[in-house]
């Protein structure tokens, strides 16, 4: 099965009509649909429901349009990043499963899922944690058909944080959680990355005391979420495999910092666009299909030697700070504000930067 690959401006709170659009002229099947990724126009918080209204509406879309029962659409991995500061575009991705092969023995782009086994609230901040994810990503990758780590390019996961109730539940047991609620968002997160990392071999398995710590161990690859409505781990995991077919092929570089444009290009040439030593949005040609990247402050407060102040806003979160002039840039990178940026970046990438993926469209 080759994968294709859509981006849809998302024009309103609940619209999927994008989505229909492309079912109904034949782009693909209802049915063929296996992942979504997408930014909607909310505040990115714990209470930002424009995640739920796009999730409702992106799935009675497909049970509108195809054959598979409700619980099998809503098993499909959807991934919603809430805030679109600054420039960045409501809009979604949509990955689909054709009977298309395209060009045989070119390695393109290939989707693989999972879920991990049960994550206990007392798992989150600590080793039981990156190892369940871990072991999630390899089964992830078995399911896209790769077999080697290096060929892996894009891991997206959404896990579980941590809520009043299931500190109590883990209390009941006898156990302590590893952070408070209010930071458990950012703490899963990272957490998760470091499993993306081991299983890749990006890093060895870290000490207790290196989690959402020692922030020089990082995926280059992994792009976490999490939320309230899983108990595991929802592992996306995304590579290039040979024979795969189709006509998209998925590269990988990260931003050193917030200002570094050049990242965003690196991704889309390890994608396989080629590009001038200086490019710019007009030598792209229309070929790359959207960038996803993460981001946070820089915890020194520090860019390119120059005094930062987004961590002493009391009026603006630094995550809405940090969302906006990535966003800012990765649109003026590639020439559309349509463009995936997410925070709580703990050791996904380089302090102060972060992971940045391009899709591309290469030909049959």
């Amino acid at each position: 099965m080759a994968v294709e690959v859509a981006k849809i401006e998302i024009k309103s709170v609940m619209d999927a009509s994008g989505l229909g659009e492309l079912i109904e002229t034949g782009r693909f099947k209802a049915d063929e649909v296996v992942a979504v990724v997408g930014k909607t126009e909310g505040n990115g918080g714990v209470n930002d429901f424009t995640r739920i209204l796009s999730d409702q509406a992106y799935r009675a879309v497909l049970m509108q349009h195809g054959t598979r029962d409700e619980a099998t659409v809503k098993a499909i991995p959807m991934v919603w990043s809430g805030g679109c500061d600054g420039v960045i575009t409501p809009h979604a991705t949509i990955f689909a499963e054709t009977p298309k092969t395209g060009t045989k023995g070119k390695a393109r782009l290939s989707i693989g899922t999972s879920m991990s086994v049960d994550l206990l609230p007392e798992d989150i901040g600590r080793l039981a944690m990156v190892e369940k994810v871990a072991d999630a990503v390899r089964l992830a990758m078995k399911d896209a058909g790769i077999t080697d780590p290096r060929d892996v390019h894009y891991v997206q996961t959404k896990t579980p944080l941590l809520t009043i109730e299931d500190v109590q539940a883990a209390a009941s047991r006898g156990n302590t959680c590893a952070c408070e609620v209010h930071s458990s968002m950012g703490v899963s997160n990272g957490t998760t990355a470091l499993g993306v990392a081991v299983a890749l071999g990006e890093i060895e398995m870290p000490k207790a005391e290196e989690i959402c710590r020692n922030l020089d161990l990082y995926s280059s690859v992994a792009s976490c979420s999490s939320g309230v409505e899983l108990t595991k781990a929802q592992i996306v995991l995304m590579g290039n495999r040979d024979g795969a077919g189709g006509r998209y092929r998925i590269g990988h570089s990260v931003m050193k910092d917030a200002l570094d444009i050049d990242g965003i290009y690196d991704a889309i040439r390890n994608a396989g666009l080629e590009l001038p030593d200086r490019p710019r949005a007009s030598d792209l040609g229309g070929k790359v299909v959207n960038v996803f990247m993460k981001c946070e402050a820089d915890k020194r407060a520090r860019l390119r030697g120059r005094r930062q102040i987004m961590l002493d806003d009391s009026d603006v979160h630094h995550h809405r700070h940090s969302k906006a002039a990535v966003g800012g840039v990765a649109a003026a990178a590639i020439g559309d504000p349509c463009v995936f940026v997410s925070v709580d970046a703990m050791h996904q990438g380089p302090h102060g930067g972060g992971p940045v993926i391009a899709i591309v469209d290469v030909g049959e």
